[in-house]
């Protein structure tokens, strides 16, 4: 398991094969893969969904690029964040996606294992544990092309028992627990947080539109919790052509989101561009066909 290194000097933070967009909540910045996973809602809604207190150290299981810690450092100041990621190039994208939005102070970044954190990692330490996991078994669909986006989505990794064993050994009695996962896996995950001691306590159903099924949930749960659960209303992502007002609340900028580019904090003190944002600009202006 090996913290990805700080880099000195920043450079390059934009690779060749990586694209530059607003994020939101804040104006949030996050490097890309311009081909492969790139960020959806789910991690946005799950942000909004989960509450914080300031002081309080947290954990992303699975953090990709770094967009949970970021969306929830963001949010409240003292808060302390570790995301670990198993896939090297994810891992270093997520440290760049920390230094490029200056939050080294509240976010580091592991690569490595979820399944040994126990063995650099004392127990019950933490206050918060929040996940967006993979959602299907290895058998279940077509396999995601790309290495990416294939551990993404699919077990390939850690299945479900192991983000929740993660989560127990982590998380202090009372500590707080939250996921987004697939509906039609719902009364799996539920029971098996309970065998894990980790009791369901807020469940919010996501549809795609008023009149369809849920697809997705929202969960809380709590360590060693008392039993009772709190079914919130339902949230509807579409309305008409586009997100519907209430995500487009959550979601802040990500509902409008596009691709920017290098940002003010890629230019020195005498505002020349260091060389990642001249690649970046080169690089637009060559998609664009302009000399």
């Amino acid at each position: 398991m090996n913290e990805i290194p700080s880099c000195p000097d920043l450079l390059p933070l934009l690779h060749p094969d990586e694209t530059l967009d607003k994020l939101g909540y804040g104006n949030l910045q996050i490097i890309q893969p311009r081909q492969g996973f790139r960020v959806t809602i789910d991690p946005v809604l799950l942000a909004s969904f989960t509450r914080t207190k300031t002081g309080e150290r947290w954990i992303d299981l699975g953090c990709g690029s770094g967009v949970l810690p970021l969306l929830i450092a963001s949010r409240k100041t003292g808060i302390q964040m570790t995301g670990i990621e198993i896939d090297r190039a994810s891992a270093d994208r997520a440290h760049r996606n920390i230094v490029i939005n200056k939050l080294e102070k509240q976010i580091d970044i592991i690569q490595g294992d979820l399944r040994e954190l126990h063995k650099t990692h004392a127990v019950q330490s933490l206050d918060g544990v929040i996940t967006n996991p993979p959602y299907r078994r290895p058998e279940s669909g077509r396999l995601s092309v790309g290495e990416q986006r294939a551990i993404a989505r699919h077990e390939l990794h850690g299945n479900l028992d192991d983000f929740l064993e993660a989560s127990r050994y982590l998380l202090k009695n009372g500590g707080r627990f939250y996921t987004i996962y697939l509906a039609e896996r719902l009364p799996e995950l539920l029971s098996k947080m309970s065998a894990k001691k980790i009791e369901p306590k807020r469940l919010r159903c996501i549809h795609p539109r008023r009149g369809n099924d849920a697809n997705l949930v929202l969960v809380e749960g709590r360590r060693s919790g008392r039993p009772g659960l709190t079914i919130t209303p339902p949230l509807f992502l579409y309305e008409g052509e586009g997100y519907s007002e209430e995500v487009r609340i959550l979601a802040g900028d990500f509902a409008g989101s596009a691709r920017i580019k290098a940002p003010k904090n890629f230019y020195s003190e005498d505002n020349e561009p260091k060389a990642c944002a001249r690649h970046y600009e080169a690089h637009l202006r060559q998609e664009e066909g302009v000399d």
